[in-house]
């Protein structure tokens, strides 16, 4: 079956072989592909309404976590139930490419947009869309101020060390999260709401979540702890492998969810920051059809 699809490039991949090589091979079996490369913000939503106004109904995000948000809210926002997107892992940390198993190589990675699409469930904080994760507290600061050459040198140990420089700067924040059956009041040093299960280039915190069940994943780390503990439940993987550890995170399963905090905070929405005193959430079930390896484990 011949596919015809539009690929939205990262400027930053713009001369990238790899990407290159493996679109030319795909129109050789027969594929039709068109390229849109980015220049500058809100690039990628503009080639999404254009793409859908000449007729594209499958998509292909070429980029890291923020590419893929920014592609998928424009797909989202347009009201349209018929579409479908494709990824191509081109960021630093690939949070969610890398958790549904989407390969790394080029090729490989195209050929799933021949496989059918599967309904997954989208995200709606406020008035923005995502697929991932939105993390908010001390754990989105440290994400933040992580240079890309230490994540180059040390991967994801590179938060654990950038977390440890910070120790003595940490602030708590604070909030109410309720949605009617849940609720959760007090300090935390950070909070994750997965629809996926990893971000931050590695951190697993909802690392239960599935991306087609209807519901969210919350994960929230409470401040009255060990601090040290903490950073290192947060940024080192062979904690978090640890069930010993796993005590320290609150969790929970819902639909929906609002977090209130008493002055105003980030929320990184799959690297997008969102700042506000009030966050309403919402699962929007089914909203989006993504083309995944057959062995995704973000499918339940």
């Amino acid at each position: 079956m011949t596919t015809n699809s539009l690929l939205i490039l990262h400027g930053k991949q713009a001369a990238n072989e790899a990407v290159r090589n493996a679109v030319m091979k795909w129109r050789e079996q027969g594929h039709q592909i068109a390229v849109r490369v980015t220049w500058e913000g809100g690039d990628a939503e503009r080639y999404v309404e254009e793409a859908l106004d000449a007729g594209y109904r499958t998509l292909i995000a070429g980029g890291g976590d923020g590419s893929i948000r920014d592609i998928a809210h424009a797909m989202l926002a347009s009201g349209r139930d018929d579409l479908s997107l494709a990824i191509m892992p081109l960021g630093t940390a690939n949070d969610f490419a890398t958790a549904a198993r989407i390969p790394q190589d080029m090729e490989e990675a195209l050929s799933l947009v021949s496989r059918r699409a599967s309904p997954c469930d989208a995200v709606k904080i406020n008035d923005h869309y995502f697929l991932n994760m939105a993390t908010g507290g001390f754990g989105t600061e440290v994400t933040t101020q992580t240079s890309e050459e230490l994540k180059k040198l040390l991967g994801g140990a590179a938060y654990f060390l950038t977390g440890l420089s910070k120790f003595t700067e940490i602030t708590a924040a604070k909030g109410r999260f309720s949605n009617g059956d849940f609720e959760w009041e007090g300090e935390f040093l950070a909070a994750g709401l997965g629809n996926g299960r990893q971000a931050g280039g590695g951190q697993q915190l909802c690392p239960d979540a599935v991306i087609n069940d209807g519901l969210l994943d919350v994960a929230i780390l409470p401040a009255d702890m060990d601090l040290l503990a903490g950073v290192r439940e947060l940024f080192d993987s062979e904690a978090r492998q640890d069930p010993d550890h796993d005590g320290l995170f609150i969790r929970a399963r819902v639909d929906s969810l609002t977090v209130e905090t008493p002055s105003a905070m980030h929320f990184n929405l799959d690297g997008e920051p969102l700042k506000d005193t009030r966050f309403d959430v919402a699962v929007v079930r089914n909203r989006i059809a993504l083309h995944l390896p057959e062995d995704c484990p973000l499918l339940g």
